[in-house]
């Protein structure tokens, strides 16, 4: 019997996860079943079910998958670019949530997955784990800026993290209902509203 190879398992992966995203997009989280997963995979109950055991799993993949480019740039910025402005790291993760929602729709994604999360306790502990290691990458940047004298120690790192936090879902759930065109000048809107105060 040939070696399966970890390239061979993670390409049979993708291929699982991206028949999710389209069934959960065209037909909802609940109306999709495993069957309609198994059709639009192409591949077989026993293949799907080597790689996730149910929905559930698929949609926290999808969902990991998506943070995971976000959450590495947010790493990014407190390790090497501590003193790029909040502004500009606010700018960044809108544009990479507006790249990947034009790809694979993350933003319809984001939407159905808060709306399970609120019925599914095992999911809403995976959504809330990694929105705090979100907030806490963008804490650290917070606290270098604080420390430097570029935002203000008045309040809390964590509350304004928390507080530049709130405009994302605001700005996935437009992008989600199409509302592309006032949504063109965010990213500028947040570099005027946030700027890096050294340079200026």
């Amino acid at each position: 019997m040939p070696k399966v190879t970890q390239e061979y398992m993670e390409a049979r992966r993708e291929q699982i996860l991206d028949a999710a995203r389209r069934c959960f997009l065209r037909d909802g989280f609940h109306s999709t079943s495993m069957q309609d997963l198994f059709a639009e995979s192409g591949l077989s109950a026993g293949a799907v079910y080597r790689h996730f055991a149910s929905k559930n799993e698929m949609i926290t993949a999808i969902v990991e998958e998506n943070m995971r480019d976000v959450l590495a740039m947010a790493h990014s910025v407190a390790k090497d670019r501590p003193s790029s402005s909040i502004g500009d790291l606010m700018a960044d993760v809108i544009d990479i949530v507006r790249v990947k929602t034009a790809d694979q729709n993350i933003a319809g994604l984001s939407v159905l997955a808060w709306s399970e999360s609120l019925r599914n306790p095992l999911l809403a502990e995976q959504f809330a784990d990694l929105m705090k290691q979100m907030r806490s990458a963008l804490t650290d940047v917070i606290r270098e800026h604080q420390r430097n004298g570029r935002l203000t120690r008045t309040v809390s790192a964590e509350a304004i993290a928390a507080t530049l936090m709130c405009t994302l879902p605001g700005y996935i759930l437009q992008l989600a209902m199409g509302d592309t065109e006032s949504l063109e000048g965010v990213p500028d809107a947040l570099r005027a509203l946030w700027p890096d105060t050294a340079a200026s």
